[in-house]
């Protein structure tokens, strides 16, 4: 078991790290980690000896970016072309150059520390995504993340994705500087719904780029967002951080 998983791991990694800074892929792949708050610092200590370990050997089949939420959850996300590029074992050099016994006792260490994981694809959305000045998952000194799950049901999912639009669009005509991209949940989530991602240089930051935001779109914006909440079920707002220290890319 430890083997198999240890491979499906390797899947998620695999992907071609070196197209996150060419035209941004549509397709991400998700190893979602939910940490127990009494283990946060031993997990973080595992994950960045994995980490460490990539950058001394130098891995080329590995790479990815991290973030961590304010519920625990830790997301290591890597670009993928297509679901054929989940056939891989990316871990395998890394395992080889490490040796077995070392390999195994850094993933055992990093077991104890969650209550639960899994493997799961995000797409993202470039019809729904405000990015006027470029898209970029990791905007320069913005390391602060806020998180809206937006759930729908599949009856309601293509009236909401219209009503998505027409905010994206409203944003654009008042040249709104709150940029944000927006992912849809694909194979391995059961439910439906849409992830918008916004950066900030911090929580201050974000709070008052929404004061600001607010002004600039007007009454205006209360019912187009009125228009859209028909077709929500419900929203999720969390706070993230994205974790260079525990994010890895490996040297050309």
């Amino acid at each position: 078991m430890k083997r198999l998983k240890i491979w499906i791991i390797g899947l998620l990694f695999m992907a071609p790290f070196g197209l996150m800074g060419q035209e941004a892929p549509t397709m991400y792949w998700v190893h979602e980690d939910h940490v127990k708050p009494s283990m946060v610092m031993d997990y973080e200590k595992s994950a960045k000896q994995l980490a460490d370990n990539c950058k001394k050997y130098n891995i080329q089949t590995l790479g990815w970016i991290t973030t961590s939420t304010s519920d625990l959850r830790y997301m290591y996300v890597s670009p993928i072309s297509s679901m054929a590029d989940i056939n891989y074992d990316g871990f395998k050099p890394l395992q080889e150059a490490m040796g077995d016994e070392a390999f195994g006792k850094m993933f055992a260490d990093m077991d104890k520390c969650y209550s639960s994981h899994g493997d799961y694809i995000l797409m993202l959305n470039n019809e729904l995504t405000y990015m006027p000045e470029g898209m970029t998952q990791t905007p320069e000194g913005k390391d602060y993340r806020r998180f809206y799950y937006v759930r729908t049901t599949p009856e309601h999912n293509a009236k909401l994705k219209e009503k998505m639009k027409a905010i994206k669009d409203f944003y654009a005509q008042k040249n709104s500087k709150v940029h944000y991209r927006v992912y849809q949940s694909g194979f391995g989530t059961m439910e439906n719904y849409y992830l918008v991602a916004i950066a900030a240089e911090d929580g201050v930051a974000y709070e008052t780029m929404g004061e600001e935001n607010e002004a600039i779109l007007g009454e205006e914006r209360h019912q187009l967002f009125g228009e859209m909440m028909k077709y929500v079920t419900s929203i999720d707002e969390v706070t993230g951080q994205m974790r260079p220290d525990l994010a890895y890319s490996p040297e050309k």
